[in-house]
């Protein structure tokens, strides 16, 4: 019997979250490819429990990283999940029938349900997104540059009903330990692009915060909710006070 599906995930400091995911894919998945950051914890193991292809690669950023994975699979359909998801059992079941019956949709839209400091959250611009995560493997690739990197394919599209569960913020400090990658790598992504720094993109945080805890219902998730519109609405302020930077040590030079 042919392999169907390679799962691809990369990896950097995950054995608290990598083996849900590993399990929720038993079964399904013919092949799972790690792609790793050099971790300094038992990510290395838990993949290996699972009969994973492990590999190590210095991060340069997402669609490098995701790009290397997605190059090793070699199954005719490839998904992938974060070091911090998991598939729903009504999304592997979903999976299951696509990948085993003949489809016209070469790349699928699956929702994701967040978790944010153990709370489902059902509000606030988080739960409910789309992500481009499985693709039939010929014709698919990576784009999207450094940050908000997704998978691509032309043939026709079509959007899952069942979700994946995502959970990338179980504590405060794990949030800004993801915030300062980001808002880095978007900082950079605008200077590559030419993008240049606005004084008045300082004072967005009010606004922002409004949008999300009035306008995206994150009262409705109690202290979870105001603690994720207060946080969330620092990013842009961060990310583009970090271009600033990258221009002021640009003229330095």
């Amino acid at each position: 019997m042919n392999k169907k599906l390679s799962l691809f995930v990369i990896t950097k400091n995950s054995a608290a979250t990598l083996e849900a995911g590993l399990q929720s894919v038993q079964g399904l998945a013919d092949e799972i490819i790690i792609v790793d950051s050099f971790s300094k914890d038992n990510t290395k193991e838990i993949a290996q429990k699972y009969g994973a292809q492990f590999y190590q690669k210095e991060f340069i950023n997402f669609q490098d990283q995701k790009q290397f994975a997605l190059d090793k699979c070699s199954c005719e359909w490839v998904l992938n999940l974060d070091s911090d998801e998991e598939l729903s059992p009504g999304l592997k079941q979903e999976i299951t029938e696509i990948i085993n019956k003949p489809v016209k949709e070469k790349l699928f839209f699956i929702a994701e349900e967040v978790t944010f400091l153990g709370r489902k959250m059902k509000y606030s611009g988080l739960t409910g997104k789309f992500h481009e995560r499985l693709a039939y493997r010929e014709g698919t690739k990576y784009a999207g540059g450094a940050v908000h990197e997704k998978l691509t394919n032309e043939g026709p599209k079509k959007y899952l009903k069942n979700p994946f569960y995502h959970n990338p913020y179980n504590t405060i400090e794990q949030y800004f330990e993801k915030f300062n990658r980001y808002t880095t790598l978007g900082a950079q992504k605008l200077f590559d692009s030419g993008k240049k720094f606005n004084f008045f993109y300082l004072f967005r945080q009010p606004v922002d915060f409004i949008k999300i805890y009035i306008f995206r219902r994150a009262f409705l998730e109690g202290t979870e909710g105001f603690l994720w519109a207060w946080l969330s609405s620092t990013y842009p302020t961060v990310k583009y006070a970090k271009l600033w930077l990258l221009e002021h040590k640009n003229k330095c030079k």
